[in-house]
This record gives structure tokens, sequence and C-alpha cells, in this order.
């Protein structure tokens, strides 16, 4: 699978400075180099320097020494890289440019789009930085992918997570917390047919306005309902495919650089949407979103429904799940999992009792196994009400692992111990056959003899 056959990357290590601790170089003036090579990788002094400085930052107590460590970190990453290439992995300039797009507008948002404190805070423009960190990038997501595949292929069978269970002296078993299995069920209130109409009106009034030469991005400023967007004139940056409802991209992706659509509309209200750029499977679209006002009578209907399916549920008229497949919203998270939430700290549905938020937990402190709560109001993210119940469908007592109990636990760790050991294992099989020259001055770091040995032919 891997052309490592021929494998005979040369690992050059040029001359090492060091100090009296017999470490890399720190000398009064300091000029960037190349210390070492990967196949067509370098690795600059520079390279270690930044990363020192970095990790100094959050540990002052860091000495010299760890520049040693850094340095094999990084020769250990160039060569899954060049492995990467070997085996012909490619990371496209799209792929690049959307995960810096996605990585300064998550920054953006934090500064509340203000590019220009983004640019005194950084001494640089969104756009200067993104040039400054693409390669950096690349490489990253280059070796994330290598790294991703050599593991995919590892999966475990029953009787390894049997011996791996085995292995452990049960006197050394872990001790797992109180668990507990929650299910969800939301409904959000519908739009009455006034307010729906109301919204319809202002947005085909806009999409006139849009058409008699009024500035797109003015308009998107002052009427629409996405708030963050609006703060950019409408302006959603760059988005693969899958990234908005079915609708919304249906339209996105066929539209033309500057061309306007008609209008559209979603579950969270009408669109009128203007293409800025398409570039593959990225576009760059702008929106205006009006929404129709939700009532206070919209609302009191929602919640009456959803206690009188709560009852159905109670009397076992229907199942819980059912009822979520039936009436509950579509657009969450649990509803594709019959309502069942998910850990996102583990992936599994079992969560700690101390992990769960306080609303969550004192909503079903009392309840026994398959008790619902009663209705309760929540807000989406964007501040709209939604109303939500609860049921408690698992509770375990503290216990120690056990292979009866905790199967898919010890299963799950079981795998991911069993690819740690696959990586380590293919790592130092490459650095075997990675071979390095290097200037005797290296000693000062042990942890790099590994790579001394005498070049083959």
């Amino acid at each position: 699978m891997y052309k490592n056959n021929s494998f005979k990357a040369i690992l050059i290590c040029f001359t090492f400075l060091a100090s009296s601790a017999s470490v890399i170089a720190q000398s009064p003036v300091l000029v960037d180099k190349v210390i070492c090579r990967v196949g067509s990788e370098n690795i600059l002094l520079s390279d270690v320097e930044e990363e020192f400085s970095y990790m100094k930052k959050s540990d002052p107590t860091l000495d010299e020494s760890a520049k040693c460590q850094i340095l094999d970190n990084i020769i250990s990453q160039k060569i899954i890289i060049y492995q990467a290439k070997l085996d012909s992995i490619i990371v496209s300039d799209e792929q690049v440019n959307l995960e810096l797009d996605t990585r300064f507008e998550r920054i953006l948002m934090q500064m509340n789009g203000d590019e220009k404190f983004f640019e005194e805070y950084y001494g640089a423009t969104v756009a200067e930085m993104k040039d400054r960190y693409r390669d950096d990038q690349k490489q990253q997501m280059l070796a994330q992918m290598m790294q991703r595949n050599l593991i995919n292929e590892v999966d475990i069978t029953p009787k390894e997570v049997m011996d791996f269970y085995n292995s452990i002296p049960r006197d050394s078993l872990p001790f797992l917390n109180a668990e507990v299995e929650i299910a969800e069920m939301i409904i959000k209130p519908t739009v009455n047919q006034v307010s729906r109409s109301e919204a319809l009106t202002l947005i085909q009034d806009l999409a006139q306005r849009i058409k008699n030469g009024e500035d797109f991005s003015e308009l998107a400023t002052k009427y629409s309902a996405d708030v963050e967007s609006a703060k950019r004139g409408g302006d959603l940056g760059f988005a693969r495919r899958g990234t908005f409802v079915p609708e919304f991209e249906s339209t996105a992706f066929s539209l033309k650089p500057n061309e306007v659509s008609d209008i559209i509309e979603t579950d969270f209200g009408f669109h009128i949407l203007k293409l800025d750029e398409r570039r593959g499977n990225l576009v760059h679209v702008r929106h205006i979103l009006i929404s129709p006002e939700i009532t206070s009578a919209d609302e009191v209907l929602a919640k009456a429904k959803l206690d009188s399916i709560r009852n159905l549920v109670l009397e076992d008229s229907l199942s819980f799940t059912v009822a979520v497949k039936r009436f509950g919203e579509k657009n969450v998270p649990s509803f594709n999992n019959g309502g069942k939430l998910r850990n996102p700290n583990t992936g599994n549905s079992f969560f700690e009792t101390k992990d769960l938020d306080y609303d969550t937990y004192f909503a079903i402190e009392d309840l026994a196994i398959g008790g619902i709560t009663p209705v309760m109001e929540i807000k989406d993210m964007r501040g709209n009400t939604m109303y939500r119940v609860l049921q408690l469908q698992s509770k375990s007592k503290p216990h120690r692992v056990s292979i009866e109990t905790d199967y898919d636990k010890i299963a799950n760790y079981a795998k991911e111990t069993k690819k740690a050991k696959y990586f380590a294992e293919w790592m130092e099989e490459h650095k075997k056959e990675i071979f390095v020259k290097v200037d005797p001055i290296v000693d000062g770091c042990p942890i790099l003899n590994q790579y001394k040995k005498e070049l083959k032919p």
C-alpha cells in the first residue's frame, strides 16, 4: 500500500549550534538557517525557536533542553509529510483556503467582525495573515490526513477487546462515576399566517428596491434578521457544499458572480442571496433574511402541543423515539438519534452527572428511568423560543469498570490504544529508514541519537 520499498529519505542535519548546555543555539546574533532536512522538507532553526517561545509563554519554567524534544517532534511531522507525498496524498488549495477562511472568520467573530482591531492586534491584515500561514496550514492538514489514513485501517475484534480487558489487573480497573443517558424532544412554535404574510411583503419590497439599484449590502445591514452577517452587509464568507440548508445551498450554487436570487424560503424565513464569488465547491455569498415574527399565541400553542405529546408517551400510547421522529424539531442534532443526546467529550450517549449543565441536572435529578420532565422553555442560538422535554433513559451508580456493563467503553479504549500503538510502530519503522548526517555537536540532544547512522549506498 505504501511506497516504501525504495524509501530512502535523506535526513541531513547541518551544523547544529550549541550553548554551554549543549542544546540549540543561544548566540547574541541568531542567524536563521536550515538545521535539518527530511527529503525535500526543511526544518529551520527559527521553527524550533518559535515553538519554544510559544511553549515558554504557557510554561515559564521550561528550560533550553526542551528544544531537543521540539526538534524531534518536528522531524516526526516531516516524516509523516514526506510519506504522504510519496503516497500521493493531496491537500488542495481549495481545502486550505476553506480552513483558513474558517479559522480567521472565527477569530474575527470574537472581535465582533472588527478588521481594523484585528490588524492592530496582529500587525497585519486578514489577507496577509492567511498568506503567512498558508504553507503551515497545508503542511498540518497533509500530516493530519496521512495520520488519519493510517489509523483508519485499525479495527478491533471482540477477542481483542476481551484480551485487553483481561490484561488489566482487576484491582487496577478504574471506577466510573454515576452516569446517565438522556433523550430530548424539541418543538418550535409555528409561524402564523399573518406574520408570514407581513414578512413576505417586506422581502418582496426589498427585492424590488435591489432591482431598482439600491445597494444590497446596505439593505442587508439595515433589515436582515441575521444579526451577525448583517454587520458585514450580509456577508457569510466562503462556505463549501453541505454548509447551508438545502434550499439555500442549491440557490447559492446556481448563481453567477454578482447575480441576485429570487426570494427563497427556508425554516429560518425568507432570503435574498447575492453571489460574490465561486471557487469550485466553495461559494462566497451574501444574504438578506426576513424572519416572520413568532407571537406569544404561537408559543402557547407550541407548548401545549408538546405537553400533549408528553402525556401520550407517559400513557404508553407511543414511544419517546417514535414521538421524536413524528413531532420533534428536525434541525437539532439529537433528532437523527431518536432524541438521544451525545456527549461531545466522548462521542457516546453517556454523561457523568457532574458534566451536565445546571438546568439539565436539576431537571432529571428526581426522575425515575423512563420519566419525562415537564415542558421547559429554551432558546436556540438566535435567541428564538423553543420548548423541550427530557427523558431519563438509563442511570448507573458509581462502579468499577466491568466487561458486562461497560463493553462499549472498554472496546473504544482498546481500539484507541491499538491505534496509538500502530502509529508509534509505523513511526519507529520509518525513522529507521531515514539516514542522518549530523555535526558532532548535536550530542547535546540525546533524543536525536536515533537518527545518527551512516548513510547507506
